[in-house]
């Protein structure tokens, strides 16, 4: 089997239903198929095929799901990126998975407008598409074809693209599916962006597998949720702990009311503060079910949506995975596990041994099962749900001619659970507002450090590594 038979539960079999609100629209599965079905057959006429790269730079919008059910349908591997990537990072990308195109949402490439590949826009491809026939092209896929390139950083600050196959992302729906009871009875209100793994291999997955009906947001905006809550009366939310701690925000009676009709709360992409579980319970009548995955991964544990949802652990591995500790080390082995890095067979070997996936977290396991994550072995910061690599923007300062070496760290924030701190040496005079300024330029907003700090030299042990616990 591959995704399309999947999907096709929904698509074929409950194609008069109502499958998504979008923008004061609605479609039905049958329409989305049908629109997914035209645009597969502009791809093939722009001459993409099985196993080509597409890579997409989109808000959250009905053509992004349109895009990505035509490439699946296509075997075409889809390459989400970043709406907030810059230039530089784009760059990266697009030279590592040499995508056949990039498309945007004004033709443009985000940050650069000399982009390596051809940019399509994807307005004036939904126009093209309407005119083509309206039945799915054939393609024969298995279940071990990729579906898409994940780019998700390492520790050297090189970002790698994580391939995620049909059978990793079906394993990973059903699997979720069962978990939490989703239903094509449930009504889920999806900001999360599509471009994260978070919002497509959780939310777009869950939602056309189950056949629930969707109201897709463009982004989350917290002064806006409790009222897309209260209009749309959804039965389930996925988000991550800023999003959480901005719904604390909400006046008491429309918490209340909200809880009312809610049946589950999802949290992930980042650690839930114990006393936003408890404010959260305590304002809108929920427990917040908190859950762990990574891109490599997708899903490894969640709290039980029958049973205690422990605070400040992730709960049990998931069915189909399977969960050790090796020297404190996570690592994990199941349906849902990537089928390895993009062109990269050292780092591939090196996160596999056997089957088993070495996560990089450190964790204890309860006597019950119970996972709670101690820190990282690597210096990863995670902001606001995204995911921070610390020596990419080390790299990017230590180019400035001003800036003798540089070290970046996590701190505590209390909105986004961490933000980046730089410690710079300097070989001439810089103000910091103007190291902040050339970060904004080339990185994504949530990678610039949200401080500078001006040091004689970094601290560093006797074999010269940078100790950054001390900073």
């Amino acid at each position: 089997m591959n995704l399309t038979h999947l999907f096709d539960l929904s698509l074929i079999g409950r194609a008069e239903r109502t499958a998504l609100e979008w923008r004061g629209r609605t479609f039905t599965f049958g329409e989305l198929d049908s629109r997914s079905n035209r645009v597969a057959h502009l791809l093939a006429r722009r001459g993409l095929r099985a196993g080509d790269r597409l890579a997409v730079c989109l808000a959250n919008c009905v053509e992004w799901i349109d895009l990505y059910l035509a490439c699946v349908k296509l075997g075409v591997i889809v390459v989400p990126v970043n709406i907030l990537y810059k230039g530089r990072e784009m760059a990266h990308i697009l030279g590592d998975a040499e995508p056949a195109a990039l498309v945007a949402a004004d033709g443009a490439a985000p940050g650069d407008r000399d982009c390596a590949v051809p940019v399509w826009q994807a307005a004036q491809m939904a126009e093209e598409a309407e005119g083509l026939p309206a039945e799915r092209p054939a393609a024969a896929l298995e279940g071990s074809t990729p579906a898409a390139l994940v780019y998700t950083s390492g520790t050297t600050g090189a970002s790698k693209g994580a391939i995620l196959t049909h059978d990793n992302f079906a394993a990973n729906a059903i699997g979720l599916l069962t978990a939490w009871q989703i239903s094509d009875s449930d009504r889920f209100l999806l900001a999360l962006p599509l471009f994260h793994v978070h919002g497509l291999g959780n939310g777009l997955h869950c939602w056309i597998t189950s056949g629930c009906r969707m109201r897709l947001l463009e982004r989350f905006e917290h002064h806006k949720a409790p009222g897309a809550f209260l209009d749309f009366r959804p039965t389930l939310f996925f988000g991550v702990p800023t999003m959480y701690i901005r719904l604390l925000e909400t006046a008491p009676e429309a918490a209340r009311e909200i809880g009312g009709f809610m049946r589950l709360f999802v949290s992930g992409s980042a650690a839930l503060a114990p006393h936003v579980l408890e404010g959260f319970c305590e304002r809108f009548g929920h427990t917040i079910l908190e859950r762990y995955g990574m891109s490599e991964t997708l899903m490894i544990a969640s709290n039980p949506y029958i049973g205690e949802r422990r605070a400040g652990t992730v709960g049990l591995a998931l069915p189909g995975v399977s969960m050790r500790l090796v020297e404190g080390e996570i690592q994990v082995k199941g349906a849902s596990v990537f089928a390895g890095y993009w062109r990269r067979e050292e780092a591939t070997r090196a996160a596999l041994e056997g089957g088993w996936f070495r996560t990089g977290d450190l964790g204890e396991r309860s006597s019950d099962g119970y996972y709670t994550l101690c820190g990282r072995k690597s210096d990863l910061i995670i902001s606001g749900g995204f995911n921070i690599y610390p020596r990419e923007i080390e790299e990017f300062l230590e180019e400035q001619p001003e800036v003798a070496e540089a070290a970046v760290v996590g701190r505590p924030d209390a909105i986004r659970g961490e933000s980046p701190v730089a410690f710079v040496a300097l070989r001439s005079a810089v103000e910091p507002d103007e190291l902040a300024r050339r970060c904004r330029a080339k990185l994504a907003s949530f990678k610039t450090p949200r401080e500078f700090r001006v040091v004689q030299r970094l601290p560093r042990n006797a074999m010269g590594k940078v100790q950054k616990h001390l900073l």
